[in-house]
């Protein structure tokens, strides 16, 4: 699992852990804005990392100074002087199943933000299940600046983590904001120097990937219908979800452990 330097979207192993995948946008000159160029290969990516048993954990970032800026403006301007009718079936194409891809990615996601996250960079950010940012990264909605509506997934990502009235201060306004607030409002768990960003998120990603990889799946399936359910339907889906595990090799493996007064091992299964 490799790709050439000039790919759109990087993807490795981490050298000291094959269970860890990194991927990488990889427009540094445009600020890893979204082309779709990029588009696509990211969600191949995404659905490569999705699909391969030996990978446990998953670090997004991007290359150079950003994280990821959003659409490539001058690609959208084009496609409006083309058929502005046509113009936004790219989130339908595009951004709409990499989200899907990052949120429900049956193993946990880290991202590493290493630079200005905005409008859909934004999106993908709060797609994955930890951030971490690096000190003076910046952070924006940007859409109402440019006359939009957000996609991505942030009119439900940013409710879910900062609640409506701050979401709508984020998206309406679509001022700009740092990581240190981005670490107030609960956006980011870890604001570090820019040299330490990768490592601290590698860091946590192979802690990751040495635990229970299945329980996580669970665990992100169950948070994600926490957030729209009912009491009754998560009650259910929470005992359906622990009936299925309570058959994994983890859990039994883990159990043991325990009373033995050792500690787990966990191989994902």
């Amino acid at each position: 699992m490799s790709s050439p330097e000039n790919a759109p979207v990087r993807l490795e192993r981490d050298q000291q852990n094959a269970a860890v995948a990194v991927v990488t946008l990889n427009r540094p000159d445009r600020r890893n804005s979204l082309t779709v160029e990029l588009k696509e290969a990211l969600a191949g990516a995404l659905s490569e990392v999705a699909d391969d048993p030996g990978v446990r954990a998953v670090v997004l970032t991007g290359a150079g100074k950003s994280f990821c800026v959003g659409q490539d403006l001058g690609e959208h301007a084009e496609a409006l002087r083309a058929d502005p009718a046509t113009a936004f079936d790219t989130v339908d194409r595009h951004y709409n199943p990499i989200v899907r891809a990052l949120a429900g990615m049956p193993k946990p996601v880290v991202a590493a933000i290493n630079g200005g996250a905005v409008g859909a960079g934004l999106g993908f950010a709060l797609a994955a299940d930890l951030r971490i940012a690096a000190e003076g990264a910046s952070f924006g909605t940007a859409f109402a600046a440019i006359g939009l509506t957000a996609d991505s997934g942030l009119s439900a990502s940013l409710v879910h983590a900062v609640g409506a009235s701050r979401a709508a201060e984020l998206l309406l306004l679509a001022e700009p904001f740092d990581a240190e607030k981005a670490l107030r409002l609960g956006l980011v768990r870890a604001v570090v120097p820019p040299a330490e960003l990768l490592p601290a998120a590698l860091d946590l990603a192979r802690r990751l990937a040495a635990g229970p990889t299945a329980a996580y799946a669970e665990i992100k399936r169950g948070i994600a219908l926490g957030a729209v359910a009912g009491l009754d339907e998560t009650l259910a889906a929470e005992g359906a979800a622990q009936a299925r595990l309570g058959l994994t090799g983890d859990h039994a493996g883990a159990v043991e452990a325990f009373l033995a007064k050792r500690r787990p091992v966990f191989e994902g299964k």
